[in-house]
């Protein structure tokens, strides 16, 4: 599928009369960071046992010396159901004392600290985590080759009570923020997904029904912590599929999160994990890669067999979802954080300059941790990153870019 274009009801956004500077101290809820740039959640793989390890903090504290004002973990479940696979880290007191390390190796070399949760929903690998995925709707997940069951409204409710307990855990923790992730078909992106959502239910058919989860989730994180740490959104813009939430029912769903006051700024993201996973990583498609890492025989002989048609690629270009994210600029007050295709310094100053106070990077971060602490120095740094998402294989393994360059302890 090729990125849909749809006449906006909702102009360019107008540039501030003087664009913030990029690295100077800027809020975010209650939070005060060093400068605009957030490190984006990128799965580590770096957590055995479900637990933090000595390699997840030192991979979180070269990104905070690199010179991020946030990096943020992925993924803290908010359920051990809902991880996508069982190393996964899920939000409980047995992981505390390795977050608790984390959080402090961040905050030693300046930086905030995020925990990202949520629940996996249909994207979770229910065979590998010995527990029944969940979703809106029964879906078939090709990771797993299994059919996941659809929720139940006491389902909806454990998982909901989850993301509560996991906003609490991240304070205590030492977390300075968490982030909601909302996007991806996981599991509150499903009932938003009018193509995986066939609810019959008021969790399913309006938009208003579909984006229930959703809002009764940050709703129920702001109660759990009020205003002690930031609160994030992710939010896909669009799913990346046919029949999948659009920007026009995205949109809608912003403003409900505005006017809801759970959440301090949304991340726009895009694409689904169970669908269309490169959606939202524009450039090459490396499915040999992909097969390779798969643990599953099955799954790795039927990647190799048809992942060209599921591991699509599409072109890259810098700021590829900025197009989209205009018009949320335009249609909520909410501060904003533009993800995808940020890699350049002269980016980070459109968007700052097209009122996105913060930007989300990733896997230029992943090629050079360093970064932004060079972007800093010397206005004419360019990103090494050349797009080949060879680095999203290497998750399965624990490690990260292949090409990455090594960084200063």
């Amino acid at each position: 599928m090729q990125p849909r274009t749809t006449p906006s009801a909702f102009p360019p956004a107008s540039p501030p009369t003087s664009p913030p500077a990029l690295f100077e101290p800027a809020r975010l809820g209650p939070l005060t960071l060093r400068n605009r740039f957030i490190k984006a959640a990128t799965f580590e793989g770096m957590t055995p046992g479900a637990l933090v390890s000595d390699e997840l903090i030192d991979f979180h504290r070269r990104h905070a010396a690199g010179g991020v004002a946030l990096t943020t973990v992925a993924y803290c479940a908010v359920a051990p159901d809902g991880r996508t696979e069982r190393d996964q880290i899920w939000m409980r007191p047995e992981a505390l004392p390795g977050l608790r390390r984390l959080t402090d190796a961040v905050h030693a070399e300046g930086a905030a600290a995020s925990a990202q949760i949520g629940h996996a929903g249909p994207v979770a690998d229910g065979r590998s985590n010995g527990l029944p995925a969940v979703s809106s709707s029964p879906n078939f997940n090709p990771r797993s080759l299994g059919v996941i069951r659809q929720a139940s409204r006491q389902d909806i409710a454990r998982i909901t009570r989850g993301h509560a307990e996991a906003a609490r855990l991240a304070v205590e923790a030492g977390f300075d923020a968490v982030e909601i992730h909302l996007g991806h078909n996981y599991f509150a992106s499903s009932f938003l997904s009018p193509k995986l959502n066939k609810r019959k239910d008021e969790y399913g058919g309006s938009l208003a029904h579909r984006a229930r989860v959703a809002r009764d989730a940050a709703r129920a994180v702001r109660e759990a912590v009020g205003d002690r740490i930031a609160i994030l959104a992710k939010l896909n813009m669009d799913d990346g599929v046919p029949g999948g939430l659009w920007l026009d029912e995205s949109l809608q769903v912003a403003q409900w999160l505005q006017a809801d006051g759970s959440v301090d700024a949304l991340e726009l993201t895009a694409g689904s994990s169970l669908l269309n996973p490169m959606y939202l990583f524009r450039g090459d498609a490396p499915v040999r890669e992909f097969a390779a890492a798969m643990r599953n025989p099955l799954v790795k002989q039927g990647v190799k067999a048809v992942g060209k048609h599921f591991i699509r690629a599409y072109p890259y270009q810098e700021a590829y979802l900025l197009d989209s994210a205009r018009q949320f600029r335009a249609a909520v007050d909410l501060p904003l954080v533009l993800l995808g295709g940020v890699s350049r310094r002269e980016t980070a100053e459109q968007a700052m300059a097209e009122g996105f106070p913060f930007v989300a990077m990733a896997r230029a971060l992943l090629r050079e941790p360093d970064l932004i602490r060079r972007m800093r120095d010397d206005a004419t740094t360019r990103s090494l990153c050349i797009h080949c998402n060879k680095c999203m294989p290497t998750i399965f393994s624990g490690t990260h870019c292949p090409l990455a360059t090594p960084s200063a302890p």
